[in-house]
């Protein structure tokens, strides 16, 4: 008779067997494809997360520089632009011939200049006079005639520069020039824009270009 030497285990009168440990299962072997990403894909809701992330901050850096840049921009084109340069003017500035007009304005005394400080005088004298009847009938032809005055020096300083422009230029050059200069020499010397680019009493020369 056959001697049966295999172990067994009795429990609760059934026999059992020790079952053998499974093995795990190899991971799956991805093949390396030329110019494929050879990578899981991420899912959609974390590549939006790293994506926008980055983006915020670069977006706040990016348009921080171009404020700074604008600004920049902007102080260089009204530095220009006081300075007479002509990329930096606008057009109705630009050229020889406006160049002239405003030497011709820039070089002499205009009486136009003066109105507005005088203005402002006879306003105070009588804010102090409290609107005296006499001061006024002092006041008011002084200032009147001085208004006359100063615009007839206009008009006469817009017909000698549409004079020399004439003879510069030719008559085509001419439209719009004596309104140009008028409008100049009412302004006081420090405020006009551009700048003068020429002292009092200088000699006008025509800058071609």
């Amino acid at each position: 008779m056959a001697d049966d030497s295999r172990p067994t285990a009795y429990s609760g009168g059934v026999l059992s067997r020790k079952k053998p440990t499974a093995e795990p299962e190899p991971a799956p072997v991805v093949e390396e494809r030329p110019g494929a990403k050879n990578r899981p894909t991420p899912k959609r809701k974390d590549q939006e997360a790293a994506n926008r992330r980055p983006l915020v901050g670069n977006a706040k850096a990016v348009k921080s520089d171009q404020k700074a840049r604008q600004r920049v921009e902007r102080e260089e084109a009204r530095q220009g632009m006081l300075r007479g340069e002509e990329k930096y003017l606008p057009p109705r500035d630009r050229g020889p011939v406006k160049r002239l007009l405003r030497d011709m304005v820039d070089t002499r005394w205009n009486i136009g200049e003066f109105l507005l400080p005088l203005m402002l005088i006879v306003l105070a004298a009588m804010l102090l006079g409290g609107r005296n009847p006499q001061a006024q009938l002092l006041i008011l032809p002084v200032v009147y005639g001085v208004m006359v005055i100063g615009i007839l020096d206009a008009w006469l300083l817009g017909r000698r520069a549409k004079k020399r422009v004439t003879e510069e230029f030719g008559e085509a050059h001419t439209r719009g020039n004596a309104w140009y200069v008028a409008l100049r020499s009412l302004q006081m010397r420090m405020s006009r824009v551009p700048r003068p680019q020429i002292k009092r009493g200088e000699p006008v020369v025509v800058h071609r270009r």
